[in-house]
């Protein structure tokens, strides 16, 4: 009997032992204090503003074209019997030039029956006058009255006065026609083609060569209606007399592989807007282009080179100059405030390109704007604003103090 209670008991007894030691165990292990975790404020890069002179640029490209070209033709025909040693394309030449010289002789020739005729003329008028004399004495002698235009052969005379004009206008023809075999530049040049040579028989009016001026080249630029605003561009109107200066500008190109530049300045604006691209031209004009100028290592601005130009245009004060990553949306931006919190601003800009935005009003002095590309912002977070020493020297490499250029 006593077996058989403890065959039951004693699992009871041990089943109840294991529950209280649990129990107590649990009843002695220590709490575990929750808390939410602390993430650390987000670190931005800012820039601090300061208010500045900024002037404007615009950039356009072009062909360099010459200010004057012309088709040299001859007046007279003949044949070519000199051609100036530098008549060829490229070669230069000086105002007054003999280009080309056409054989004369014809010419002479025709000069001295020029003078043949000038003398014939002349005598008939003296013979004229002489009969005109002797008529009007004899009808004096008479004493019948007043004498007749006709008696007084005021008609044979007229008509002998203008027998001599027309001849020394025929001389005077026949000398210009003379002047006329030698070609002369009419201005200091170069030529582009040339399509005679000595031997060639020359007509009136066909083209032998085509040259143009090397005093100044010109540069035909078009810009879009917006880039006008930032321009002092020479706009004329009807009446003007006055040439206006426009402003500066300057061209660069490469050549040989390295870039030059050239200092120019725009004359004009052309009157009429191109219909299709509804951008108007304005014209660059540099002096002297083949000069050595300063540099003479520099090439000349050749008639045909491509050329990107950066037109100097207004000048703002007192705006501020942001990097363009620093743009959120079209006009806003983020600023730190002193407590070193992110709030969103709305600013007025007054230009935006590659690099840049140029800020009207929106700004103080000395405010710290925001460039870091943050996932999610909200207006018044908390952030850490990233000093120059807290970067290590491989961040700094990736993370590059912004450069902003500023023309003055």
């Amino acid at each position: 009997m006593i077996k058989t209670l403890l065959k039951f008991i004693l699992p009871l007894l041990v089943l109840g032992l294991g529950v209280f030691a649990v129990s107590k165990m649990i009843a002695m292990k220590p709490v575990v204090e929750t808390r939410e975790p602390e993430l650390p404020d987000p670190v931005v890069r800012v820039i601090e503003v300061q208010p500045q002179n900024f002037r404007f640029t615009v950039l356009a490209q072009g062909n360099v074209v010459p200010r004057t070209e012309t088709a040299v033709v001859p007046e007279v025909s003949g044949r070519v019997v000199y051609v100036y040693p530098s008549l060829a394309a490229g070669g230069f030449f000086e105002a007054g030039t003999t280009l080309l010289g056409i054989d004369p002789r014809d010419y002479e020739l025709a000069i001295v029956g020029a003078r043949a005729e000038v003398a014939r003329a002349q005598v008939t008028l003296e013979t004229e006058k002489a009969q005109a004399e002797v008529a009007l004495k004899e009808w004096q002698s008479l004493g019948q009255g007043e004498a007749s235009p006709l008696l007084r052969r005021e008609p044979q005379l007229a008509q002998a006065r203008a027998f001599l004009e027309s001849a020394h206008a025929a001389l005077e023809q026949a000398r210009r026609n003379l002047e006329k075999t030698e070609i002369k530049a009419p201005f200091a040049g170069r030529v582009r083609q040339k399509n005679v040579d000595i031997g060639q028989f020359v007509t009136i009016g066909a083209p032998v060569a085509t040259i143009y001026s090397v005093d100044f080249a010109e540069v035909r630029l078009p810009l879009p209606d917006k880039e006008l605003a930032y321009l002092n561009l020479p706009l004329r109107y009807r009446g003007d007399r006055d040439e206006k200066k426009g402003p500066g500008v300057v061209l660069r190109a490469t050549f040989g592989g390295k870039e030059y530049s050239w200092q120019g300045r725009i004359v004009r604006t052309e009157g009429v807007i191109d219909p299709q691209t509804r951008m108007i031209h304005v014209v660059a004009q540099v002096e002297n282009p083949y000069g050595r100028g300063r540099n003479p290592g520099r090439p000349p601005l050749a008639v045909g080179m491509f050329v990107e130009a950066e037109i100097m245009g207004k000048l703002s004060r007192d705006v501020f100059l942001l990097p363009r990553n620093a743009l959120r949306g079209k006009d806003r931006i983020l600023v730190v405030d002193s407590e070193q919190r992110l709030h969103f601003r709305n600013i007025s800009v007054l230009r935006t390109n590659r690099d840049q935005v140029i800020v009207e009003s929106g700004l103080e002095a000395g405010e710290l704007v925001s460039l870091a590309a943050l996932d999610t912002v909200v207006d018044g977070m908390k952030v850490r604003v990233l000093e120059e020493n807290e970067i290590s020297e491989p961040a700094a490499d990736a993370i590059s103090k912004p450069v902003v250029k500023v023309t003055q």
